[in-house]
């Protein structure tokens, strides 16, 4: 690993940094990204392109379309980051939920064929599990997280429970769960002094028990795909440590649907080995910004554009 670029991780973004025209310009400025977007268009077997360039919104939001056009999206710029920088060696890669398979591929562990593959998978079955256990999700404002994990207990029994989704980052955390004991822990919330309680539009409550169904699936999934030993040091998810070899990395998926998204601790983990700078890679900046509530002295950049790949060179 050149000792260089060391300081640097990279990050990639999950569902919810999604918008229509993502990719768009760069697949038409980089041949490489174009390359990308076509190779997945023919592994599905339908135009992910066009959904992810022209929309209709709804349809970029339904889950089986979001996950791999964010999974496309980032690998596309992935691609010319390596092409343009290939003294740009991480010290560190990270995804945030879905994001982990994005930071499989940039750690050397998993091929885009398959990657994609078991990106369009895991929305295909968190849809289903959406439908047969529906749920919802819900951020919370202003509160610590043991407060949190308190109101979610408390909230929870026998036949509902809602549990911490998404520790984002000190003072913005997402609760999943039932719908009856979401609207408890939403309105207990709201007493314990949040500052701002808001229901997510969506109909199934990740990284929560209701998932169990498609965990189930996606297990299977997972264990017949070649995954190898990373090449450069990935933090994963549910414990949020490195994951060393192969069994790691299957480990963490197979319990990551039902699991918190342990996101402060895996950037305060990467802030005490070393990492300075964090590069977003692909949609939106949303984990940049979480980045700042974490820990004031990280510095992020988001690149997604072709305009961003200017803000490379100063880091080498």
């Amino acid at each position: 690993m050149s000792n260089n670029t060391s300081q640097i991780a990279f990050l990639f973004p999950g569902q919810g940094s999604q918008s229509v025209g993502m990719g768009l310009e760069l697949a038409q400025e980089h041949p490489l990204a174009m390359q990308i977007y076509q190779e997945a268009d023919s592994l599905l077997g339908y135009s992910l392109s066009k959904i992810a360039w022209e929309g209709p919104e709804d349809q970029l939001n339904d889950t089986i379309n979001t996950q791999p056009a964010l999974f496309v999206h980032s690998i596309a710029t992935l691609r010319i980051i390596q092409d343009l920088y290939p003294g740009l060696l991480p010290g560190f890669v990270a995804g945030h939920s879905m994001g982990e398979l994005s930071a499989l591929i940039a750690a050397g562990s998993l091929e885009f064929d398959e990657g994609l593959l078991l990106v369009r998978k895991r929305g295909e079955l968190m849809k289903q599990a959406g439908e047969l256990s529906p749920g919802g999700m819900a951020a919370i404002l202003g509160l610590d997280i043991e407060t949190l994990e308190r109101i979610c207990t408390a909230a929870s029994d026998d036949t509902d429970t809602v549990q911490i989704a998404n520790d984002n980052c000190p003072g913005q955390v997402v609760i999943s769960g039932a719908s009856a004991a979401l609207e408890r822990a939403m309105n207990d919330a709201k007493e314990a002094g949040a500052r701002k309680v808001v229901r997510l539009a969506v109909s199934i409550a990740a990284h929560s028990p209701l998932m169990m169904h498609a965990q189930e699936s996606f297990n299977q999934t997972v264990d017949s795909v070649h995954f190898t030993d990373p090449e450069t040091p990935i933090i994963g998810n549910v414990g949020a440590k490195p994951l060393e070899n192969v069994k790691e990395i299957k480990d963490d998926l197979q319990a990551q649907l039902n699991s918190r998204v342990r996101w402060t601790e895996t950037i305060q983990l990467m802030r005490t080995a070393g990492i300075s700078d964090f590069i977003e890679i692909g949609n939106n900046a949303v984990l940049s910004g979480l980045l700042k509530r974490i820990d004031r002295k990280a510095r992020g950049i988001s690149i997604g554009n072709p305009g961003d790949f200017e803000k490379l060179p100063p880091l080498l």
